[in-house]
Parts: C-alpha cells; structure tokens; sequence
C-alpha cells in the first residue's frame, strides 16, 4: 500500500514494506518491534497499516539502538512520553541513560587506545626484532621443542 498522495503528510498510511523500506530495514525487523511493543500499528483485516506515529516511534526506536541503548530503555523512553503530557520525567530519565552511555563510550574509547598502543608497541618490537635477524637469502633456524636450534 503506497503512502496517500492527496492527504496531509500527518494523514499518510505506510506498508510494512514501505516503511522498511524508508527506514532501510527488514519488516521482519519492524514485526520484532512490534513482537516487543515499541510499535503498535493499526490493522486493515491481515494488513498493518502504520501511520504517522508509528513512522515516527520506528525513527526513535532505530535512532536509540544506534547510539546503542537496549531495547528495554527505547521501550521505556516510547512509554514515558505516551505517559506524561509535560515530557519532564521522560527528559530526566533520557538525560540519566544519555550521561551513562557516554560514560559507558568514553572507557570503551579509553579501552580502544590502550589497547591500540599495547598493540603498536607489540609491532614495533616484532620488526625491529625481525630487522635485526633476518639476513637475505638466509634462513634463521627454528628451535625444536627443548629451545635448541636446528635446520630444517
């Protein structure tokens, strides 16, 4: 089913492909969002049909997996603003998860360059010590298991 053209845009009913589509996702994907009531389409016998709302929770639900909340908070968030009309606990609860995510990211981030300088320096020890042993044309002899030397 294609969007209405002759209606406003907050009149506009959506497929399920349509808006997997848009969204650049699977309706599989959009059936498991629903499967987890983060989205609550309307039917037409067999069909969902999604309209402004829905298209709009679906943008926030993808927006919140990618900046890497569970699903249980996307829910959570989705819930507070049908809940409270003033958006204040809705906000204070998004500014507590937001602040522990970017905690959360700033230790990966110090995680990542650690790891990334322990790795460097790994590097630079197996080639200067490969700089220092390897001769052309000649191969270094590979110790047995008891560590002696030998040619193969």
């Amino acid at each position: 089913m294609n969007s209405q053209s002759s209606a406003k845009p907050d009149d506009q009913f959506h497929s399920i492909g349509d808006l997997a589509a848009e969204c650049g996702i699977s309706p599989r994907t959009i059936r498991f969002y629903e499967d987890h009531g983060l989205i609550n389409p309307a039917r037409a016998g067999a069909n969902r049909i999604y309209n402004h709302r829905d298209r709009a929770r679906l943008k926030l639900i993808l927006r919140g997996k990618r900046l890497g909340f569970a699903l249980s908070e996307i829910k959570e968030f989705l819930d507070l603003y049908d809940l409270d009309s003033t958006q204040s606990r809705q906000l204070a609860l998004m500014l507590e998860r937001t602040r522990g995510r970017i905690t959360e990211l700033e230790q990966q981030q110090n995680d990542i360059a650690a790891t990334l300088s322990e790795l460097r320096d790994i590097e630079a020890q197996a080639l200067a010590y490969q700089a220092t042993t390897a001769q052309p044309g000649k191969r270094k002899p590979s110790p047995d298991r008891n560590g002696r030397s030998h040619r193969p």
